[in-house]
């Protein structure tokens, strides 16, 4: 997931899934700025899901519809927010239920 904010003081938040086995590329799950933006950064620091904040990457990303592939002309820097992920997750020790 990745956030910026806004000049107005307002959080924008965009989400992305990948799932190479489904998809050939990852798609937008959910955006919103202000009370929604912040509701989905509570979520996901509630699930754990890493954050990187990347105002250039939101602002692209939030002109691509909830359900849509990203563009291919950001490939490049999601694969590396993705790397990013990857490690984060390498790290991650889940706690016991």
């Amino acid at each position: 997931m990745t956030e910026r904010k806004k000049k107005s003081g307002r959080k924008s938040v965009v989400a992305l899934k990948y799932d190479a086995d489904k998809a050939p590329a990852p798609k937008v799950t959910a955006k919103g700025e202000g009370p929604v933006g912040e509701r989905i950064v509570a979520l996901a620091r509630k699930n754990n899901v890493p954050i990187k904040e990347d105002a250039d990457l939101v602002q692209i990303l939030s002109q691509v519809d909830v359900g849509e592939e990203i563009p291919s002309s950001v490939y490049q820097i999601v694969a590396e927010l993705l790397a990013f992920v990857y490690q984060v997750n390498k790290g991650y020790k889940p706690q016991n239920p």
